[in-house]
């Protein structure tokens, strides 16, 4: 139990830590932004009302119709009683109301949402001889068109969101460090869940880590470039099947330096985005997620996936879509190069004053 919560209280840390969770949202909090930028997100309601969360629209849309329901019932309440036809008002058998069995709060409520709704019972029948309800009744229709309209537009947009696309691809939740085509490469896997293909698909990466400029300054999200290739380019990738994604770590490589041994010791975060348009939809989305050095395994490869069966089919095994399986690999980019400048210690202390002599004669040698 003990190593559980331990576990526990690590994997929040590293999730707190981290600015891109796995899931691609971005851990960010805004603080001290001033009132009148508050007022931004009003202005753009439409941007807002899409981003809130479900349970919020549900409030409003039922809220919006309610509350219009009740206020224009409010209105007809009062051309009934302005007209002398509400029931304590004891009008004469004579009298020619404005709304037919209207004559109090409950029923002014009964017509605002049958005429809102357009349900039209026929108990409650608009009469001729008031201009002002007859333009009431213009004024709540247009306006329950446009309360229609908004919701339904709303639900749409909210339902035909790209990122709803983007929970169907899918990142390993590792990277590997391993060789290939005769160059040492940082590796990820990425799968399209759908057989739809994503079109113009796009992948790069942004390196996110703390530097010190010359002058001292401190930046803390420095970002720096990270491409990404596979076998025939990094752009319009035939996304029909999953990939590997490799980055050569070369001396223009932002991870040349790391070592096998020191890269747990690395604070840093590399953040992957795909951006494609689904031919479907023609809706442009984004997938992102990052890793961390913990979730970087070095020496390691991706098992094979994809396999052809007797009747010529292409078969994708999932079950190896993250497995991974070591592989000979140098200790740091400058060994797998022959970097002839680079001394790697092990668990060594470095001698500077050290000098390297030949020994010509080897009887000497040997007593010595």
């Amino acid at each position: 139990m003990p190593n559980f919560f331990r576990n526990f209280l690590s994997k929040r840390r590293v999730a707190k830590n981290r600015l891109v969770t796995k899931d691609g949202h971005c851990n960010i909090e805004y603080g001290n932004v001033r009132y009148t930028s508050r007022l931004a997100y009003l202005l753009d309601f439409w941007t807002t009302f899409v981003e809130i969360r479900w349970r919020y629209i549900i409030l409003f849309f039922v809220a919006s119709f309610t509350l219009s329901w009740f206020i224009f019932g409010l209105i007809w309440y009062w051309i009934a009683l302005n007209n002398g036809d509400v029931w304590w008002q004891n009008p004469p058998a004579d009298h020619k109301p404005c709304v037919y069995n209207v004559f109090g709060l409950t029923t002014s409520f009964l017509y605002s949402l049958e005429t809102q709704m357009t349900i039209g019972y026929g108990m409650r029948v608009l009469s001729p001889y008031c201009p002002g309800a007859v333009a009431l009744l213009i004024i709540q229709s247009i306006i329950g068109l446009l309360i229609n309209c908004f919701w339904c537009g709303l639900i749409m947009a909210k339902i035909t969101l790209p990122k709803k696309r983007a929970k169907t691809i899918t990142f390993s939740r590792m990277a590997v460090i391993c060789p290939k085509n005769g160059t040492l490469c940082l590796q990820i896997r990425v799968a399209n869940l759908r057989k739809t293909l994503m079109i113009g698909s796009q992948i790069y990466g942004k390196l996110l880590k703390t530097t010190v400029t010359p002058e001292g300054e401190t930046i803390i999200l420095d970002q720096v470039n990270v491409d990404f290739i596979v076998d025939a380019g990094k752009d319009n990738l035939f996304f029909i099947c999953p990939l590997t994604l490799y980055h050569v770590i070369d001396k223009m490589s932002p991870f040349f330096n790391l070592a096998v041994d020191t890269l747990l010791q690395q604070d840093f975060e590399l953040v992957v985005f795909l951006d494609g348009t689904d031919e479907n939809t023609s809706s442009s989305c984004q997938v992102r997620t990052s890793y961390i050095p913990q979730e970087i395994k070095w020496g390691c490869r991706f098992l094979p996936i994809i396999s052809r069966s007797k009747e010529g089919k292409y078969c994708v095994d999932f079950s190896n879509f993250a497995r991974v399986e070591p592989v000979p690999t140098a200790h740091c980019a400058h060994c797998y190069y022959n970097d002839q400048g680079h001394h790697h210690l092990r668990n060594g202390i470095e001698n500077q004053g050290f000098e390297v002599i030949e020994i010509s004669d080897q009887a000497r040698a040997t007593e010595m």
